[in-house]
């Protein structure tokens, strides 16, 4: 029964593993406009630094364009300097209401760092993955040292964290592949 909890605990983070993954994957722009792009900007609001989809509505009414408009109009020019500051390298319009902003295409050289980028990601998460399975391996041997479970348990477990880590790591490399095509579309 001791195996079973293990095996679920080492799930359950490899899980969380990969949809840490999805949510840094939102974040890297590809050359579409997306609402998600802009989840990371932080807004200086009267002394304190706000997450942007607090202050505005972010919307994407076009492929490549994105339109922000804050409920509370003062807060329009620190909305714009905060984008300026981002690492989006867009230019913000400002028309006194709303601020537009055109997704211009991403050069070849910026798909390329874009993806290495990606990849980079990737590959954290393979080696979360597998730090995981390392330590489940690591609680099943102590649990057969104690004689808490039985050799075949322990082999069983074995052989099952080993399935889950296959199965998780084959998801990281699908995502990968996904975020990779959407980078490189024109």
């Amino acid at each position: 029964m001791a195996e079973k909890e293990v095996i679920k605990n080492a799930e359950v983070k490899m899980k969380k593993t990969v949809a840490a993954l999805k949510n840094e994957f939102q974040t890297v722009r590809t050359g579409r406009a997306s609402a998600a792009l802009f989840e990371k900007i932080r807004v200086d609001y009267y002394g304190e630094q706000v997450p942007l989809n607090q202050l505005a509505t972010i919307s994407v009414p076009e492929a490549r364009l994105v339109i922000i408009q804050p409920w509370d109009r003062s807060s329009l020019q620190e909305i714009e300097k905060a984008i300026q500051k981002s690492e989006l390298s867009v230019n913000p319009n400002n028309d006194g209401k709303v601020i537009r902003i055109n997704i211009p295409p991403l050069t070849e050289e910026r798909r390329k760092e874009l993806v290495k980028l990606a990849k980079h990601m990737a590959e954290q998460s393979r080696v979360s993955v597998r730090n995981i399975r390392r330590d489940a391996n690591e609680e099943l041997k102590n649990l057969k040292k104690e004689s808490t479970i039985s050799e075949d348990d322990e082999k069983r477990a074995h052989d099952e964290i080993q399935k889950l880590t296959d199965k998780y790591i084959d998801e990281i490399n699908s995502l990968l592949e996904e975020k990779e095509k959407e980078i490189m579309e024109i």
